[in-house]
């Protein structure tokens, strides 16, 4: 059936100050149904359930979706929380305006329920309706992918839902039941703080939030999990600023002493060229160096700081890799008085104020980040319990362990835990650790504290192996720290190539040039002057995104470098020091941490 202009006009609610709700009366105008299947677009393959088409008589709406519907991409829609999916009647009038559009019916934006009435900005989170045979509450407005643009033939689709304010929502079904075109839809129940749809979407996604109805939004017990966890993380956020970057692009620092650690380890300590005063660094940061000496162009690597937070230098202790490029030339031919250029320090795995337990787990070279934790826990004299956790093959392996020990004697409530691999009996009972490695069985046997907070550094297997271990014994607050190439956002993306970051194929581009730090490539852009994340997909440097237009900050990435452009212009920029790939292009040279 096709949406006319003549919509059925319903009365609109009354929410009295005593809470209780006037039914509001709308209507079901269409029932829409799809399967996933896989769509070709600009020469990759997606795994959608975008399309969806009218069915006539009864679908029983269940608990995950309505009979005979399914969503492509689990992660972003689908589920309990987001089981069907909601536009309006007066949207599609908006938009065909709008767009010049004639051909939109429905089930063009991928919805379920095609409705005359509920608009975005009356209808609230945690509202109830019922509709035919079934009952069901809202719990978010619809995440922004770029999956309406596919569907639409707009790429921009997903920023000009958020900017018009016309999202959609999605229901949680809490009584299952039939519902058909033409049913009676009936508000039973009204969510607590009045939050619409259209007011939720905007205080995740627009600039100039209030914190203080974001606040009321956690307070809805309706809002999905995702939204929640969004919203909690903006107003801890707004509770205490991220410190921007110390200082804007690279600077030089003198390489003041190369202090050898182990068999396989060199402490690198820098200072700044005239003496003065480092800017203090927190425990848990990196420092990106940019080392002309060790490759053309100018390699970049990141490495975390292993000092003491608020030392008048830092230090970079740096294992020797047997094909490093970097680390080689860093291990062979560094000298004191050497320049280097280096980003300001930067990172998220730092040590969280509190009073609880803390578990510093690491394996070989992964010590250094919480060693910086360890130095702070000791300068702030903490009487926080304190687990060291430690794997290295053997002792003469095992880079800065009498720091580590000396630290952790100075704690009044602290223990040390060592386990090597490959080290023999004497060296076990000269050093008091334990046979084998740091495992899920290991760990079992150590009575650690439930409720404690982990950080845990060290290969990307050993991390993802200490998660699934430490949430096995009670440990849920797990944080990690990767120093590869995060892994790859691409969401309803299937099959394609799974190939090392590259050059991208063709004749080399004329433009400013991208170091991607974290994968080791840099490559100049075309004359296309395509963005930044389309530069990363050419050379196969894992990215992550979602919406593709500057909408859902899925994309924000490290900007050590550089300026950039955006087009389209983002509905909220990014934050000093960070940058959004999906829209931006370089103005000169940049280095990204990807």
């Amino acid at each position: 059936m096709e949406i006319g202009a003549g919509a059925l006009s319903f009365p609109r609610t009354t929410r009295q100050g005593s809470g209780r709700v006037h039914p509001v009366k709308a209507s079901l105008l269409s029932v829409n149904v799809g399967m996933p299947r896989d769509v070709a677009w600009e020469g990759r393959t997606v795994h959608t359930g975008i399309w969806k088409r009218p069915v006539p008589g009864p679908r029983m709406a269940r608990r995950l979706n309505l009979d005979g519907d399914g969503q492509g991409d689990l992660g972003g829609h689908g589920g309990e929380n987001r089981a069907v999916y909601v536009y309006q009647q007066g949207s599609y009038d908006h938009w065909r305006e709008f767009l010049g559009r004639d051909d939109l019916g429905p089930g063009s934006f991928g919805e379920n329920l095609t409705v005359d009435g509920l608009p975005d900005d009356e209808v609230c989170i945690g509202d109830r309706f019922r509709i035919g045979g079934a009952e069901f509450e809202v719990t978010q407005p619809r995440v922004t992918c770029y999956r309406v643009g596919m569907r639409l033939d707009r790429p921009d689709m997903a920023q000009l839902l958020v900017g018009h304010h016309r999202p959609g929502f999605y229901l949680r079904v809490l009584t299952e039941g039939p519902v058909e075109a033409g049913d009676e839809i009936v508000r039973t129940a009204a969510g607590p703080h009045g939050i619409t749809v259209a007011e939720a979407d905007a205080l995740l996604y627009l600039p100039h939030r209030d914190i203080d109805r974001m606040r009321q939004a956690l307070d809805v017990p309706a809002l999905s999990p995702g939204w929640q966890n969004s919203f909690r993380e903006l107003v801890d956020a707004a509770d205490a600023p991220p410190p921007a970057p110390a200082w804007p692009g690279f600077r030089p620092l003198r390489v003041v002493e190369v202090v050898p650690e182990s068999s396989t380890v060199s402490s690198i300590l820098l200072a700044a060229p005239d003496g003065a005063p480092l800017p203090p660094a927190r425990g848990g940061q990196y420092l990106s160096l940019r080392v002309p000496g060790a490759g053309d162009p100018a390699p970049v690597r990141s490495y975390s700081l292993s000092s003491a937070p608020g030392a008048d230098r830092y230090r970079l202790s740096i294992k020797q890799e047997s094909h490093g490029l970097v680390s080689g030339y860093l291990h062979r031919a560094l000298r004191p008085g050497a320049l280097l250029d280096a980003a300001a320090p930067r990172g998220e795995f730092v040590l969280a104020a509190g009073t609880g337990p803390v578990l510093l787990i690491s394996v070989g070279i992964g010590v250094t980040p919480v060693l910086a934790m360890l130095y702070q826990l000791a300068a702030e004299h903490s009487a926080r319990p304190v687990w060291w956790i430690h794997g290295s093959r053997r002792p003469a392996e095992q880079p800065l362990a009498a720091e580590a020990h000396r630290l952790l004697e100075g704690l009044p409530d602290a223990r040390e835990h060592v386990f090597y691999s490959a080290a023999t009996p004497a060296e076990l009972a000269s050093a008091r650790a334990t046979a084998g490695r740091v495992t899920a069985r290991s760990l079992a046997g150590l009575g650690l504290p439930a409720g404690a907070l982990a950080y845990v550094c060290g290969p990307a297997a050993f991390m993802t192996g200490m998660r699934e271990a430490l949430r096995a014994v009670g440990v849920d607050d797990v944080r990690t720290e990767l120093f590869g190439a995060l892994g790859a956002v691409t969401p309803g993306l299937v099959g394609g190539r799974h190939r090392a970051p590259h050059a991208p194929e063709g004749p080399p581009g004329t433009g400013p040039s991208v170091t991607f730090a974290r994968s080791g490539i840099t490559a100049a852009t075309g004359a296309g002057g395509g963005s930044l994340l389309e530069l990363a997909e050419a050379c196969d440097v894992p990215a992550r995104w979602s919406c593709r237009t500057g909408v859902c900050h899925t994309c924000t990435t490290p900007l050590l470098s550089g300026q950039v452009a955006y087009a389209p212009e983002p509905l909220e920029p990014a934050t000093a020091g960070e940058v959004l790939i999906c829209c931006s292009r370089p103005t000169e040279d940049v280095v990204l941490d990807m």
